[in-house]
């Protein structure tokens, strides 16, 4: 049974999309079947691995307001092992198409719950907003990441994302974790990174991951090349950060993974952020 992990953080600009196409990328680059589920209206995944969204034939919008299945609309991308959900301009009114249906918070799971046998992990870019599309990928997950840049207010609006996460505990998934926080746009030189991380890591203690995804030109570059940083430059620190992150939520679920392809190797070497 696959893990399904929820990319949010309804604060714009922190890395969440650019986390979403490069930590599934990282994961299918260590043979991990990934599905890379796009439920953001802006479809930023999408196009960040190449695919023209007005050109796709079935979407994520089709999925939550037509039912079609997860294998009417899954498309295959560069890498072997991932699959994207894309999504399309359309989904902006989705919430509102929705919004009488039974079970409307439950329509994403229910999609999910057909295909997730196939995978090990499925990655769920959220919106930028704590809506109903939101609801439906937490209410579908095992658990979320959170992206946290390093930057001044780097926790202003967290607590209302945390409190969003309780009420679907409570309320309609009572199995939602909190995978991790993940401290992006995190720049060596200055002093501010240090010291933003080290108040999110007294705010988060142990769930704050020790992988730091460094600010890169090549992982901003990328996505206007339609690539993950993987394929675009795989050797540049952004890809490297990335596949650290990547080894270290399977480490996390060893007992899921335990016949990982990074348990045949070293597994200690999960480096922090470093210069280009």
């Amino acid at each position: 049974m696959g893990k399904v992990i929820s990319i949010a953080n309804q604060k714009g600009g922190v890395g969440k999309t650019t986390t979403s196409i490069n930590l599934a990328a990282s994961l299918a680059a260590i043979e991990h079947s990934t599905l890379l589920i796009d439920i953001d209206p802006q479809n930023n995944s999408t196009s960040g691995l190449g695919i023209e969204s007005r050109s796709v034939k079935g979407s994520v919008y089709e999925l939550l307001v037509e039912d079609l299945s997860v294998d009417e609309v899954v498309m295959k991308t560069e890498l072997p092992h991932l699959d994207i959900v894309p999504s399309h301009i359309n989904l902006v009114g989705a919430e509102i198409e929705i919004i009488d249906r039974a079970n409307r918070e439950r329509i994403l799971e229910k999609a999910i719950e057909q295909i997730r046998h196939k995978y090990d992990f499925v990655i769920i870019d959220c919106p930028p907003s704590l809506g109903l599309l939101t609801i439906n990928a937490l209410t579908a997950s095992d658990s979320v990441l959170i992206p946290v840049q390093c930057e001044y207010f780097a926790l202003e609006g967290l607590g209302q994302l945390l409190n969003t996460i309780k009420i679907v505990r409570q309320h309609l998934n009572r199995e939602l974790e909190i995978e991790g926080v993940a401290l992006t746009m995190y720049d060596i030189r200055t002093r501010l990174s240090a010291q933003v991380a080290e108040e999110v890591k007294r705010y988060f203690g142990d769930k704050v991951f020790e992988s730091l995804i460094a600010r890169n030109v090549r992982l901003a570059e990328s996505p206007s090349f339609g690539k993950p940083a993987l394929l675009y430059d795989s050797m540049s620190t952004g890809s490297q950060n990335y596949l650290s992150l990547a080894r270290e939520i399977i480490i996390r679920n060893k007992s899921l993974y335990k016949h990982s392809p990074i348990f045949e190797s070293d597994t200690e070497g999960i480096s922090p952020a470093s210069k280009d």
